[in-house]
């Protein structure tokens, strides 16, 4: 089963529809004990940085979220939910973040227009079983003013607005789309099919937190 964080707040429709359309076992849960005894879990995220952290810690789903990471289990990160996964955001101020890749979530400075909104190509880097059977120059959607640098030891898809930005990020069991895969039709469809796949296999090596 895998859990859907739900955290208070963002649009988790989308989300729920496709994964039911594509057969997953899943629940939507606020629960930390619930999010801890699913094989896999999603953060979606849809907000700001800052506040999603808070609404996480409040609910001690940020511990729950550690944890499953930490046991190897596949965890999937959307959006916000990605971006909480790196160690700090600027986003209305200076936020920490989860800090399980290394690096900061910056604002656009260098886009033609802000927020990135709409379809735009992935520029695959490297492989993943996440990515697997992913074509080149696919296509997703975004919605968001703030973003990752692309890193090499992270990153599987680049994407350019302005500035080359990370799209797709995976290491060992954690993965994250900087982009909706729920909204993203083809691409969306195969990367969630791919996580749900991974979540039904073993677990794989956990990732672990960045070296302060």
């Amino acid at each position: 089963m895998i859990a859907v964080v739900d955290y208070g707040g963002g649009n988790l429709g989308s989300l729920v529809s496709a994964l039911g359309r594509r057969g997953a076992e899943f629940a939507v849960t606020s629960d930390p004990a619930a999010v801890l005894a699913a094989e896999a879990a999603i953060l979606p995220g849809d907000g700001a940085f800052g506040a999603t952290m808070a609404a996480l810690r409040a609910r001690g789903l940020d511990a729950a979220v550690r944890a499953t990471i930490a046991a190897g289990r596949p965890f999937l990160g959307i959006c916000v939910g990605m971006q909480l996964l790196y160690e700090t955001s600027d986003e209305y101020g200076t936020h920490a973040g989860l800090g399980i890749f290394a690096g900061a979530v910056a604002r656009f400075t260098r886009a033609p227009r802000v927020p990135h909104m709409g379809w735009n190509e992935l520029e695959l880097l490297r492989d993943h079983p996440f990515v697997r059977g992913l074509p080149a120059h696919s296509y997703a959607y975004f919605l968001h003013s703030y973003r990752a640098a692309v890193d090499p030891a992270t990153t599987l898809a680049a994407c350019e607005h302005g500035e080359r930005f990370a799209a797709i990020v995976a290491r060992d069991n954690v993965m994250a789309t900087q982009f909706h895969p729920e909204k993203s039709q083809a691409t969306g469809a195969l990367l969630l099919d791919n996580f749900i796949a991974l979540a039904s296999a073993p677990a794989v090596g956990a990732a672990a937190a960045p070296p302060a």
